[in-house]
């Protein structure tokens, strides 16, 4: 049994982190992995980088092109996706 956390936005949440473990499937295979930081008000997600994924020159075009598309696909609230930099 699942028992759903108290967090008004926790199935979102496991929407989008279900979306970026996808992403981390494809990410692993270069050394590298996306996380979860946080969601605004505005729709504006923010998601954090590791290991290669955050010196990889192609950084941006894994954002745009892989997880921000897969993740505005998927999640109706998500406006925008960028890179938590704290």
């Amino acid at each position: 049994m699942t028992v759903k956390s108290e967090d008004p936005d926790y199935e979102l949440r496991s929407i989008i982190e279900g979306v970026l473990e996808d992403a981390n499937r494809f990410l692993r295979i270069d050394g590298g992995r996306v996380s979860y930081v946080g969601l605004d008000p505005d729709g504006i997600l923010k998601v954090r980088f590791e290991g290669s994924c955050a010196i990889c020159p192609l950084l941006p075009m894994t954002l745009r092109a892989g997880v921000e598309r897969a993740i505005l696909l998927k999640v109706g609230n998500v406006r925008r996706v960028e890179i938590s930099r704290a």
